[in-house]
């Protein structure tokens, strides 16, 4: 199974409108970091995880071909904003989409010209599943568990396909939810920034608390803010197995 990670970045992305920092200046192309999103590929069929609003700049220069499905982990703009971009994919045939009931809803609400009675020509073809967060079920060929975590007191979800896992948003997640993660061999998940605590998201040492638990054989910290440091410095640092994620990395998984 080939992943390719589209984007790494937090909601504003990086670099960071109006700041000057060190990340958010540097010529290393790891340090620019569109929003968060991932593509999942195997025996021909294509998953993606999210759609946000820098999807179109993310498959421009990738090989055309059919979206079987789109999971997305929550609501927030910067995980859909992307989707009315599936256009083209929808030539192919109706996208399904799966999520939780709450992000469902607010789809249909955010892009309501997509699913009237009446549409007009060229809009996205999308076809939306409210799932049931606590059972496993298939999207496009794959066999996906759903992971129930809190992106502060929100609901969120991350996914696990086989031994690869993707989580992204979360603050906390209860241990009979990250149970449900042994065993993973490729674990994705969310490092805000380094050591300062946030509300909403956990930073790279809370991350290691759960990298600990879990035990995966590797793991690639996703939605970075600029305060995360350069790519070539927290590498160095980073505990082995641990490595930061960065836009257009590509992963082979067992």
């Amino acid at each position: 199974m080939k992943v390719t990670i589209l984007g790494t970045g937090t909601s504003t992305g990086v670099p960071e409108l109006g700041c000057s920092c060190e990340v958010c200046t540097s010529t290393d192309p790891k340090d620019s970091r569109l929003r968060s999103s991932a593509l999942i590929e195997d025996g021909g069929r294509r998953l993606l995880i999210d759609c946000g609003p820098d999807f179109r700049a993310q498959m421009l220069h990738k090989p055309f071909g059919e979206i079987n499905a789109v999971l997305l982990t929550h609501n927030h703009y910067d995980h859909t904003g992307g989707l009315d971009d599936l256009r083209p994919y929808c030539r192919k045939g109706d996208i399904p989409i799966y999520a939780d009931a709450h992000t469902v809803e607010h789809v249909r609400t955010v892009l309501p010209y997509c699913f009237s009675s009446v549409k007009y020509p060229g809009i996205p073809n999308l076809v939306l599943h409210a799932i049931n967060p606590k059972e496993p079920f298939e999207a496009g060929g794959f066999n996906i568990t759903p992971i129930n975590v809190l992106h502060g007191r929100l609901p969120i979800l991350g996914y696990r396909i086989g031994s690869f896992a993707y989580i992204t948003d979360m603050r906390t997640a209860d241990l009979k939810e990250l149970d449900k993660l042994k065993g993973v061999d490729t674990l994705i998940i969310n490092a805000l920034r380094f050591s300062k605590p946030h509300g909403s998201h956990q930073t790279v040492l809370e991350a290691y608390k759960v990298i600990d638990y879990i035990a995966p054989r590797v793991t690639y910290f996703t939605h970075l803010m600029h305060h995360i440091g350069l790519h070539s410095k927290i590498e160095k640092v980073l505990p082995a197995g641990v490595h930061l994620a960065y836009d257009g990395l590509v992963l082979e998984v067992r």
